[in-house]
């Protein structure tokens, strides 16, 4: 299986042509541009032009870092933060209602009525109180330990302070023990101490509103009620337990909208009365909704679940701790499984040989499913929890499951047999679409003048065959030499590929290299694109470990991001992973990227008996074939970069144009403005 953490250091901000993790391909492709320096570049440079960033200073600098923008999503994941800490309270069994009113000045407050949070001074800043250290402080916060959530959503320590952070105004008002205290904020800093409001009765819990801060956020955006809305309302669903209360400004309402300006939401139904809302009266397969759940037992996790299966696209809305997991994870992944395994072990039961052929697309083509776990400390990917990381959820799914399943299988044999033989009818959907695809491009090949340099697979399918492109004939004779001839082509190129962004029309029709990869590819090219044509299921760039082997693996990227972008946006195209060293003693022989991977290595992995050779690559060419094999090209040992395109299309292609473009005073100014992320510079 390929797999990958983050590989290269450099500039840490966003890349407009990034690579994003994928399942099971991980990846994370940073490149750093450098600007020439001056021979007495030192001059004046010394330790007062070190900046440190104090207090929650470095939220107001990179938002994106802590919430992934200042868009309109960023600016809503503002409100989740806030949320989740009322749910949390709620999930530990401490609150029984959180009320959300949007208010006309283009706040938003969240009230629950839990514990509150604590107002006395903290022990490691005596001169705060817990209250103002948990709002102006990064990783600060009552979740790192279990012993006071079992389960949460925050568990990062920086949500509510990054709110906080970004917001104009933000008010906190706390009752406990019969008292109310209030303390306000602005722009992450304390506004005067803890104010005594005094006594309140049959009132207990915490109340935070919040204005974001135009200075981050603009003028021109502001909260849309019916988002809020939507959004409360599936926190509803997630936890049976608690009762959620909406209140709106009628004036944040136009005549259109059907938003209320007042709700309550309590739904004991859980997951299963969301699903039968949300599909309504569309076409089910089954008259059931299998669905179920499981309480925590001894520190294990949470399950509830609801899936059906119907005749329209399917999806899979999932959550952990109710966060809302939009990219999926591990916590899918074993919900996938555990439902193809479950119907795959119900046809062999009932001797139905035809689902051999089922795999997890066929199941979950047409099922419209809800996830929802709850686990200790669970690790997500990126701080705005997106995807779920923890690899202990992918059991607790299919454990908390895989009996439920079977025995809602065999007590409903007809209405089982029914979305049997559905399941079957999608496979053999897909194999005939697959073998009409072969068919295509088997004529296609026939018809197709090949350019004379690639090497091509066996295989005729475009499924699972892969073309590596590699820079000159050394690389590329190695590659042919460590290549599996069923599905792996290899097409060298002939020096330095044309900067496309830069180049005029002709340039580019003239180009051999170009018309080369093109033809090769068999897909054309902008409007001419049609993904059915491609004739390999992965592109993978594979350059020399070295800066040249980046600038020629950029300037493919440019050429895939202007000629061929539905490639990228497909998933096609990825970047192949070659080391840069060879490290041995003895008989041990390990490989590294780079140089802080090599310096890893001889502290983990050598030992000071024995002499330790390194070899630095000096390219792909003087790699044995056996070595590239092992180390790049095998599925079972290498790492592969996916290369994905950011969602800001706008920012992106800014960004091309800035970096590849004909204006050097853009590239320029382009480097000035991030050179204080490029920690290492090789000049």
């Amino acid at each position: 299986m390929d797999d990958g953490n983050d590989l290269f250091s450099g500039i840490s901000t966003p890349s407009p042509i990034s690579a994003r993790p994928a399942d099971p391909i991980v990846q994370a492709a940073k490149s750093a541009t450098v600007a020439p320096v001056a021979k007495d570049a030192s001059e004046g440079y010394s330790a007062q032009d070190i900046e440190v960033l104090e207090g929650l200073e470095p939220v107001r600098r990179r938002p994106g870092m802590y919430i992934g923008g200042t868009d309109e999503k960023a600016l809503h994941h503002l409100f989740a933060e806030v949320i989740d800490n009322s749910m949390d309270e709620a999930v530990a069994g401490h609150a029984t209602f959180i009320e959300v009113e949007v208010h006309g000045d283009g706040s938003v407050s969240v009230t629950d009525n839990g514990r509150g949070i604590p107002i006395d001074p903290h022990p490691k800043f005596k001169d705060k109180s817990a209250l103002e250290v948990i709002m102006t402080t990064l990783h600060a916060g009552g979740k790192f330990d279990s012993k006071v959530y079992e389960t949460s959503g925050g568990l990062h320590g920086v949500g509510v302070s990054v709110v906080n952070a970004l917001s104009d105004m933000l008010e906190v008002e706390v009752a406990r023990g019969r008292k109310l205290y209030r303390q306000r904020f602005s722009r992450g800093i304390a506004q005067g101490g803890i104010e005594s409001l005094g006594e309140v009765h049959n009132r207990r819990g915490t109340r935070v509103r919040f204005h974001p801060d135009p200075e981050i956020f603009g003028h021109s955006l502001k909260f849309e009620p019916a988002r809020l809305l939507k959004m409360t309302r599936s926190k509803a669903y997630l936890f049976g337990g608690v009762e959620i209360r909406w209140i709106c400004d009628p004036e944040l309402l136009s005549e259109k909208e059907d938003t209320p300006t007042k709700a309550v939401f309590h739904f004991p139904g859980g997951l299963k009365d969301y699903l039968a809302a949300s599909l309504g009266s569309d076409f089910q397969v089954t008259r059931e909704i299998f669905a179920g759940k499981t309480e925590k037992n001894n520190g294990h996790g949470a399950v509830e679940w609801a899936v059906t299966w119907f005749g329209g696209d399917g999806f899979v809305n999932s959550y952990c701790n109710t966060i809302p997991t939009d990219e999926g994870g591990t916590h899918e992944m074993g919900f996938r499984s555990i439902l193809t395994r479950g119907l795959k072990n119900y046809a062999d039961l009932v001797g139905n040989k035809r689902a051999s052929i089922v795999m997890a697309e066929d199941v979950m083509i047409s099922a419209a499913g809800m996830l929802s776990v709850f686990i200790r400390e669970p690790e997500f990917v990126g701080q705005t929890k997106n995807r779920l990381a923890t690899v202990e959820a992918q059991r607790i799914v299919e454990n908390a499951i895989r009996d439920a399943f079977d025995h809602w299988l065999a007590d409903n044999p007809q209405e089982s047999s029914k979305l049997l033989d559905w399941v079957i009818a999608r496979a053999d959907e897909r194999v005939k679409r697959r073998q009409e695809k072969e068919v295509t491009r088997k004529s296609a090949v026939r018809k197709l003048r090949l350019p004379g340099k690639l090497a091509d697979c066996t295989q005729n399918a475009a499924q699972g065959a892969e073309l590596f492109i590699v820079e000159g004939d050394s690389a590329g004779g190695s590659a042919k030499q460590a290549r599996d001839r069923s599905n792996q082509a290899i097409l060298p190129l002939r020096g330095k590929i044309l900067n496309v962004a830069s180049a005029g029309h002709d340039k580019l029709t003239a180009n051999q290299t170009i018309a080369d990869i093109i033809q090769a590819l068999g897909c054309g090219t902008r409007s001419r694109y049609r993904d059915e044509d491609l004739r390999y299921d992965r592109v993978i760039i594979m350059t020399d470990a070295d800066v040249d082997g980046a600038h020629i693996a950029s300037l493919l990227m440019t050429f895939f991001y202007q000629e061929m972008p539905q490639l990228i946006r497909n998933g096609h195209l990825y970047m192949a992973v070659p080391p840069l060293y060879r490290i041995s003693q003895g008989g041990k022989v390990r490989y590294a990227r780079d140089d802080d991977h090599k310096d890893e290595l001889l502290k983990t992995e050598f030992s000071g008996r024995g002499k330790i050779e390194i070899g630095r690559f000096k390219g792909l060419g003087e790699m044995m074939a056996a070595q590239l094999k092992e180390t790049t090209m095998d599925p079972k040992k290498r790492t592969l970069l996916r290369v994905e395109i950011i969602d800001d299309e706008d920012a992106t292609k800014a960004s091309v144009e800035a970096l590849m473009g004909t204006k050097p005073e853009a590239r320029f100014r382009f480097i000035q403005e991030r050179a204080e992320f490029a920690p290492e510079l090789d000049i």
